[in-house]
C-alpha cells in the first residue's frame, strides 16, 4: 500500500510570531508540517520514548498483560518554542516551580508532588495537562506486545520490549521517509532502567539498526539514555501516553479520553486529512495481531 506523504497532527491555536531556532529563511508552513529540509548531520525530529508494562514474560499480571513502547516524535523547532515553555508555565502555575517531575503513575495514585486537595483540583489539572497534549504537535508511534497471546507463538521466548522496538523503530523510519529525513541522524531518547537492562537495549538498538529489520537495511538512529531523573518534557510527555494506549487495546469499549485525543496523534495511512483515522497497524502495532485484523 502506498503510503500518504503528508501527514501531520491538527494545528496549534494562532499564537504570535516567534523567533525561528533554525533561521528566518525557514517557511512557516513547511516548519509546522515538520517538511523544512534538515539542518546539517541531524534531522529536523527528536524522538522520546516510554513504557507502560512490564516486559517480563515469566509472570503475567492478568489485570494488565500487556507491554506498551510509545515513541513521542517531534519536530525540534515546535518542541522547543512551543510544547516545553507550555509545560513549563503548567508547572509554575500548579507547582511554583518547574523541577516537578510528571509520572503518570503518581498522578493517578496521587503520590508525591500530586496530592491534590479534592476531586476537583484534580480534574483541573489533568485537564491542563490534557490541552497541552492535545495542543503539541506530535506524531504518535507505538507497539502494543499482548503476552499472554505471545506465549502461545514461536516468539514467546522473545523479550516484549525488544519486539516492540523492532517494530517502531521500523514504522519511525517510514515516517522520516516520508519527511525526506531519512537520510539525517535522528536521537531516540529512552529513560535509564538499569545497567544490565541499558546494556542490552543498547544492543538490541544497534542491531535493528544495523540491518535486524524488515527492511534489511541500516536505519540512522542514535539512542540517547536519560537518567530517570532527568526534567525532560519529552520524556515526561511520552511517559503520559503510554498507559492510556494499552488501556485502549485491553478494554476498547471502555471510556478513555485520553486515548480520544491520543487517537488524533498517531501516525496513519490517511496523512492530515484522515488524523484519527487508519492509525491500527500502522501507527499502533499489536502484536500477535488479532484474528479479526490482518497486519498491512
Amino acid at each position: 500500500m502506498k503510503r500518504s506523504t503528508e501527514h501531520d497532527s491538527p494545528r496549534l491555536r494562532e499564537e504570535p510570531e516567534q523567533f525561528s531556532l533554525f533561521g528566518e529563511s525557514e517557511p512557516a508552513k513547511a516548519v509546522e508540517a515538520g517538511n523544512a529540509p534538515p539542518v546539517g548531520r541531524f534531522s529536523n525530529f527528536i524522538v522520546y520514548v516510554d513504557e507502560s508494562g512490564d516486559h517480563g514474560m515469566q509472570t503475567v499480571d492478568p489485570s494488565y498483560p500487556l507491554f506498551v513502547l510509545a515513541f513521542c516524535v517531534f519536530y525540534k523547532g515546535h518542541y522547543c518554542e512551543k510544547v516545553v515553555p507550555a509545560l513549563e508555565k503548567f508547572k509554575f502555575n500548579h507547582f511554583g516551580h518547574d523541577h516537578v517531575v510528571l509520572h503518570e503513575h503518581e498522578i493517578r495514585k496521587e503520590t508525591g508532588s500530586f496530592k491534590f486537595q479534592n476531586r476537583q483540583s484534580k480534574n483541573e489539572f489533568i485537564g491542563q495537562l490534557t490541552s497541552i497534549i492535545e495542543a503539541g504537535n506530535f506524531i504518535l508511534i507505538s507497539s502494543v506486545i499482548d503476552k499472554l497471546r505471545l506465549r502461545g507463538k514461536e516468539e514467546q521466548t522473545a523479550n516484549p520490549y525488544h519486539l516492540a522496538l523492532g517494530f517502531c523503530l521500523e514504522t519511525l523510519f517510514e515516517f522520516l521517509q516520508e519527511k525526506n529525513q531519512d537520510d539525517t541522524l535522528t536521537h531516540v531518547v529512552v529513560e535509564c532502567r538499569g545497567s544490565k537492562e541499558d546494556k542490552d537495549l543498547e544492543l538490541e538498538f544497534r542491531r535493528i539498526c544495523d540491518g535486524a529489520n524488515r527492511m534489511g537495511r541500516s536505519l540512522p538512529f542514535e539512542i540517547v539514555f536519560a537518567d530517570k531523573k532527568t526534567n525532560s518534557p519529552g520524556l515526561q510527555l511520552a511517559d503520559l501516553v503510554a498507559r492510556p494506549i494499552g488501556l485502549h487495546v485491553l478494554r476498547p469499549t471502555q471510556l478513555n479520553r485520553a486515548f480520544d485525543v491520543l487517537k488524533k496523534k498517531f501516525f496513519c495511512s490517511g496523512g492530515r486529512e484522515k488524523v484519527g483515522e487508519g492509525f491500527e497497524n500502522w501507527g499502533l502495532k499489536i502484536y500477535p495481531v488479532p484474528e479479526s485484523e490482518r497486519p498491512r
